[in-house]
């Protein structure tokens, strides 16, 4: 499917890397990103985001290069998702509704199912006001006549009735995994979770220390359904249980973070956060940040935290590992593929569980003697989390 991709710089943040991460999202999604088309603006033009002008643009754009979809790098109103279709004649989708997609594709297990319709629901749902208008009209005709419903009105309810007992099924399984966590605290067995920006290296991490076996592939959210499993490090620890997770990304649709609570509880109830960084991104502060703030808002941020530098061969650095002023440890350089520096993590794993309880959650800022900021510093950010 050709694809043409329309960023708008607002003068915030990094906007290149921004429209990088929307050609990644698309071809995780099955799209061929032809071309693509920016703009700058003070403000979003309320009919089409773009404005008339730059509308007229695409709609050439897609013309002259056969297009048959155009993804916003941003989030749209149902209007300007219905003018701007009107306008182009072509499939209009805008960022959330791309992510929901990429998501239902991969989604695996039974929940990670459920979690994906429910956001996707919760999305649909905003798009049925005045939507559809041919769907506005009274049922009528011989044999057709209705309870007194407009269809747009069935609609919503049969909507509503679906995410009802969606949230209800999802309900019963975090239930399940209380109890999971409950008998895993009545053992005493330590818990870690890996955290982290999509397509930082979790997954390729998680498989290198547990030999899981788990899919790994350089695209975006190729992981969605939390995976545990024991690993055992000897000594007085003995096994921890270590779970991957789904990655997290700008903008991640407040949707997918409410249906994706069930998941995200193993993240709020591990006893200590692996948050995996791939160290060769020009960005990797930025993502830092976005994954700290969607940690804070799922109420994860209370949770110790070392940060695990991935990638240390692309970025051409060395294993080694660094000490907050409480001679805690803060930050360890690994590489989950080339296997460098794992015996340096796993020491960090066995000293956090030795410790216990009293981790700093986000170390603290220091020098930093390889010059990248601490895990932290508030750095600027192209566009807020919303509430992986």
């Amino acid at each position: 499917m050709r694809a043409a991709l329309v960023g708008i710089d607002f003068g915030a943040g990094d906007f290149s890397a921004s429209l990088d991460e929307l050609s990644l999202l698309a071809r995780s999604a099955g799209a061929d990103p032809i071309t693509t088309i920016t703009a700058r603006r003070a403000a979003p033009d309320p009919a089409y985001y773009v404005g008339s002008g730059k509308a007229d643009e695409i709609g050439e754009a897609c013309l002259a290069e056969h297009v048959d979809i155009v993804i916003f790098n941003h989030a749209l109103s149902p209007a300007q998702q219905r003018n701007l279709e009107r306008r182009l004649n072509v499939r209009v989708v805008d960022r959330t509704s791309l992510i929901l997609d990429i998501f239902a594709q991969r989604a695996k297990t039974n929940e990670g199912k459920l979690q994906v319709e429910l956001a996707q629901l919760q999305h649909l749902a905003t798009r049925l006001i005045r939507g559809w208008t041919h769907l506005e009209r009274q049922k009528g005709g011989i044999g057709l006549r209705g309870p007194g419903e407009t269809q747009l009105e069935t609609d919503r309810r049969l909507i509503g009735e679906r995410v009802k007992m969606l949230r209800t099924r999802l309900t019963k399984l975090r239930k399940q995994h209380e109890t999971q966590r409950r008998s895993r605290g009545r053992n005493q067995t330590f818990s870690v979770s890996l955290v982290g920006y999509t397509n930082a290296g979790k997954s390729t991490l998680f498989n290198t220390l547990t030999k899981a076996g788990v899919y790994v592939a350089n695209q975006l959210f190729a992981t969605l359904d939390t995976t545990s499993r024991r690993l055992y490090l000897g000594g007085e620890v003995g096994n921890v249980v270590v779970s991957d997770t789904v990655g997290f990304v700008r903008e991640l649709p407040h949707q997918l973070v409410a249906a994706f609570r069930a998941t995200l509880e193993e993240t709020i109830h591990a006893d200590l956060l692996l948050h995996v960084v791939d160290g060769s991104s020009p960005v990797r502060n930025e993502q830092i940040e976005q994954v700290n703030e969607v940690l804070r808002e799922i109420g994860a941020d209370h949770v110790p935290q070392i940060l695990v530098w991935n990638k240390i061969d692309a970025a051409g650095l060395e294993p080694g590992v660094e000490r907050d002023e409480y001679d805690k440890i803060s930050r360890v350089f690994i590489s989950a593929q080339s296997g460098a520096g794992l015996d340096l993590l796993r020491e960090a794993i066995v000293e956090a569980a030795s410790a216990g309880p009293g981790l700093t959650p986000y170390p603290e800022e220091q020098e930093d003697p390889r010059g990248f900021a601490q895990a932290g510093d508030i750095l600027p950010s192209s566009t807020p989390v919303g509430p992986h």
